[in-house]
């Protein structure tokens, strides 16, 4: 049994549903629109150490020289919308604690500011904003054996992240700055939606994700393999809140991966017998939920 992002086995009160997504789906790129494409730039490769992969007129890839984590596409006429859905965060994954301990240290030595620092007993997590107001999470997870129980994780909360005993993680393993290492993954992404019901009904129902924990009235969390979450939702901005305009700031779409063509025209047939409209796209099919939040589906096999 693996402990990484997304391992098929079936741990800590969790079994799969039948029928449901793959449990080898993961998370591919999030594709942000940008206002100022030079600022961003500089921000992600000097504060969280990703690397430049490529560009093409208005948008850049970064990513840590694997497959692309984060695209930006610049727009002159792009404004920050407030109290509508899209994008809460998205989490960049670390595959080792020592990792995190560094990006906390670099977070501090370039005096970015931090929103919060958390142990929600499945990972640590630092959460900050990029320079346009995109919520980003940093996170480590724990060994899968240590997770608690969806059930308890409701009912337990979160713990403050322990600063001393991560940066203590230093001591052991000193060494400079060096960007993020190969096996980043994008982690999670979670977004702000108008109903919780059909957001559910979407991840759930349609994509095929299990539901791992929900907090009623508020979020909901779901996840293929048994991972913590691969999908969180909330109603934070209001319910009922307003699609932001196209030339809104923060997300254009996010990736989710399934593992094979055909697993991926399984979800396209459910989406499709839901009346749900999927597009063709240069990059592969992509849809929305009923929030209308962008979602790229690829099979990692064509990528």
């Amino acid at each position: 049994m693996t402990t990484t992002n997304g391992s098929p086995a079936a741990t800590n009160g969790w079994a799969p549903v039948p029928g449901g997504i793959d449990p080898a789906t993961r998370l591919g790129h999030v594709h942000l629109t940008v206002l100022d494409l030079e600022a961003q730039l500089a921000f992600y490769q000097d504060v969280l150490g990703l690397r430049l992969q490529w560009r093409e007129g208005s948008t850049a890839s970064l990513g840590t020289g694997r497959g692309d984590l984060l695209r930006l596409t610049e727009r002159p006429d792009a404004h920050r919308v407030y109290r509508a859905t899209g994008l809460y965060h998205f989490c960049l994954l670390v595959p080792r604690r020592v990792e995190l301990a560094r990006l906390l240290r670099r977070v501090a030595d370039t005096r970015t500011p931090v929103q919060g620092l958390v142990d929600h007993l499945t990972a640590e997590a630092i959460y900050l904003a990029d320079p346009e107001g995109n919520g980003i999470e940093l996170d480590s997870d724990w060994p899968r054996e240590q997770w608690p129980t969806p059930s308890e994780m409701v009912r337990r909360g979160n713990d403050p992240l322990d600063v001393k005993g991560l940066l203590a993680e230093l001591a052991a393993a000193p060494s400079e700055w060096a960007g993020l290492p190969p096996e980043t993954t994008i982690g999670h992404v979670h977004l702000h939606v108008a109903d919780l019901a059909a957001a559910r009904h979407f991840y759930h129902d349609l994509l095929g994700f299990d539901e791992m924990m929900q907090f009623p009235g508020q979020a909901g969390f779901v996840s293929a393999g048994g991972y913590h979450h691969h999908v969180a939702y909330n109603v934070w901005a209001g319910v009922g809140a307003p699609t932001p305009p196209e030339n809104a700031l923060g997300l254009r779409h996010f990736t989710i991966r399934l593992p094979r063509e055909a697993e991926l025209a399984r979800v396209v047939e459910r989406l499709h017998g839901a009346g749900v409209a999927v597009e063709r796209i240069d990059e592969g099919l992509l849809t929305r939920d009923p929030s209308r939040n962008g979602i790229l589906l690829t099979a990692a096999t064509t990528e």
